[in-house]
């Protein structure tokens, strides 16, 4: 049986390579460093709920990144199906625990949306962010104050890890020169 080598195949397949290629970046595990951090700074001693809590905030700002700044508007529902197609595959899932980690993931997902979403008030973005990392991790209590700084820093971080591996695996916008972004779009 032969497989038709049509160009909607190529694009196809080549749209598969590129999303799984992002997603291994998003997949890196969290520095030990962190990990030991969120533990202490939030998660009451449980490392294995920080870890997860990191690798979580990791996934979702990759997925709200390539949504938000992908050069085409399928780019993002690409990354959401083989990260979905992924969860059966990942080693780091205890048997049985697929649709648990997904459903957390998602209730994650959500969270970091409604934080970079969100507009007004005296707190930026960031800082909505790093409160969402530090409220899933602990019972909020514990994660009040001193930890906020470097919960910012490190979601920053991931943010910026995220947006070097979109333009890694899918290209950077080529515009020329002499023309602003505003002309590009009125010339499309």
């Amino acid at each position: 049986m032969l497989i038709p080598l049509t160009r909607a195949w190529r694009v196809d397949r080549d749209r598969r390579r590129r999303a799984a290629g992002y997603l291994i970046a998003l997949r890196r595990e969290p520095e030990s460093a962190d990990v030991r951090w969120l533990t202490d700074a939030a998660a009451d001693g449980d490392a294995d709920h920080a870890q997860w809590e990191l690798r979580y905030a990791r996934l979702a700002l990759g997925v709200l990144t390539a949504q938000r700044d992908a050069l085409d508007d399928q780019t993002g529902s690409d990354v959401v199906a083989a990260l979905d197609g992924s969860w059966n595959e990942d080693a780091r899932i205890a048997e049985g625990m697929h649709a648990l980690v997904a459903s957390q993931f998602n209730d994650r997902l959500g969270a970091y949306r409604e934080a970079l979403a969100a507009r007004g008030g005296a707190v930026g973005a960031s800082e909505r962010l790093g409160r969402v990392l530090l409220a899933f991790a602990s019972d909020g209590a514990r994660s009040a104050g001193a930890p906020l700084p470097r919960a910012i820093a490190l979601l920053s971080q991931y943010l910026g890890d995220a947006s070097e591996a979109l333009r890694a695996n899918y290209g950077a916008a080529k515009l020329p020169e002499h023309l602003p972004p505003s002309e590009m779009a009125a010339k499309a």
